[in-house]
């Protein structure tokens, strides 16, 4: 499925043309990041961009059973037979540990054991990540701009300055190409209580303070992992009282579920361009005021990378266009 949108809103004399690969919501999917990775390099981009939510949400057991058998899932399997286990799970963004029958046992009456166990994958996922960009990227020079979302724990940020291919800072002002690159990964809140929510009151005061610090609005690219409220970004099933979509007439009700502060400071500023995420089933781009934004959405469980390329020209979109595959 392919979009295309022409912008001629902003004139200008510079021909400076910046092409970036954005996606989001990755949740830990080897597969998914390669896919990122590799297609920037064939569509010859100058930027990557991460709109965050790269940690995963599940973490299964591996039972060391003695005599080279696993238990997985109350599924014995040899050792033989568990790399093929491990590279789904991988692929589907799903971690894993390898744990004695003692230790198993222990973390599963153990909820700091488990937590210590997430840590330990979501860190070891990330620096693994890390060596896969440096090794393919290094003869292209594309920088990785990247900011975490509402569900990933806040000591990856640091995890993340381990390398310098990755570009990361929430709230700072990246100049690149002449384009001012902006990121914020908190949430309005959820019914899940993930690790970064705020109100929405909070929101704005944090994002009126960072995009003071943008100098041209014209060529200011926000990197938000909220969509903004009331776009086509921003629809997910309604849910009920035990968190079940609502179905009437045999069909599921959609809601708008995005960040009215977020929408609020967009019409406010009029940035040249917004890269969301967040609502994973939201896929689509929409125009608030004269500013497009764009969700790429995700199944990142499937294996299935959803980005979307950008082609700005000096203060106009000159294209985009959805990546499927």
């Amino acid at each position: 499925m392919v979009s295309l949108f022409k912008r001629n809103k902003h004139s200008t004399n510079s021909t400076t043309d910046l092409r970036i690969l954005f996606s989001s919501d990755l949740h830990a999917s080897y597969t998914v990041f390669k896919k990122f990775i590799n297609a920037g390099k064939i569509y010859k981009v100058n930027a990557l961009i991460i709109g965050g939510d790269i940690a995963g949400k599940t973490l299964i057991p591996i039972i060391d059973l003695g005599n080279n058998n696993y238990n997985i899932q109350d599924k014995i399997v040899t050792s033989s037979e568990l790399n093929s286990f491990i590279e789904r799970f991988k692929s589907e963004g799903i971690y894993y540990a390898i744990l004695s029958k003692n230790e198993y046992e222990e973390a599963s009456q153990n909820k700091k054991a488990q937590d210590e166990l997430f840590k330990k994958a979501i860190i070891a996922t990330i620096r693994e990540w890390m060596k896969i960009a440096e090794g393919r990227l290094k003869d292209y020079k594309i920088p990785i701009f990247i900011n975490l979302g509402n569900d990933d724990p806040e000591y990856l940020f640091e995890v993340l300055k381990e390398s310098e291919i990755f570009k990361v800072g929430e709230g700072e002002v990246f100049d690149f190409n002449g384009y001012e690159i902006v990121s914020y990964g908190y949430v309005n809140p959820t019914p899940w209580n993930t690790f970064r929510e705020k109100k929405e009151e909070e929101i704005y005061n944090d994002l009126s303070k960072i995009v003071s610090k943008i100098t041209n609005y014209s060529k200011a690219i926000y990197n938000f992992h909220a969509p903004p409220y009331n776009t086509n970004l921003d629809n997910a099933p309604l849910l009920d009282e035990n968190l079940k979509p609502i179905v009437r007439g045999g069909e599921i009700v959609y809601t708008h579920v995005g960040s009215k502060s977020i929408r609020r400071i967009i019409e406010e500023t009029n940035p040249l361009l917004g890269l969301h995420g967040h609502i994973h089933e939201s896929r689509g781009f929409d125009k608030v005021n004269n500013t497009i934004v764009i969700n790429p959405g995700s199944e990142y469980n499937s294996g299935l990378l959803h980005a979307a390329l950008v082609i700005l020209e000096g203060e106009s979109i000159k294209a985009h266009q959805f990546i499927l595959g």
